[in-house]
């Protein structure tokens, strides 16, 4: 299963936790856990604090200061930053699933982190059932 999404700014967090959701529940799977993956070289997932927006907020400065847009970098598409956020935040996150359910803790999300917007992006959803 997959789904798309148009983010709107360079860079930003797009909380996915619902449609995630909502892709384990038409794949009805019970128990196991779920892959959430991103096929982009300038985006990835992560799973982070989805109570306070300021968590988000200082991912994103933090990022920012780790590998600054303007550092002097070779690739000339000007989105070298973008390549090295991507891969420190990951492309991918596998959840656990009970009972049809995300196993996240009490304030945890599923983001898709994007670090070269606006663009239209794919995630990539895949639940594994559990053996035994």
């Amino acid at each position: 299963m997959q789904f798309e999404l148009s983010t709107q700014r360079r860079e930003q967090f797009v909380d996915i936790t619902e449609q995630v959701a909502k892709a384990v529940a038409e794949s009805r799977v019970r128990d196991g856990a779920v892959l959430i993956y991103c096929p982009h070289t300038t985006a990835g997932i992560t799973i982070n604090e989805n109570a306070d927006p300021d968590v988000v907020r200082d991912l994103l400065d933090g990022l920012e200061r780790l590998a600054p847009r303007d550092a002097g970098w070779r690739h000339v598409e000007g989105n070298s930053d973008g390549h090295l956020k991507a891969s420190l935040v990951g492309s991918s996150v596998t959840v656990p699933l009970e009972q049809g359910r995300l196993v996240l803790g009490t304030w945890q999300g599923v983001y898709f982190a994007e670090f070269d917007g606006p663009r239209h992006r794919r995630v990539i959803v895949m639940t594994l059932s559990a053996v035994g």
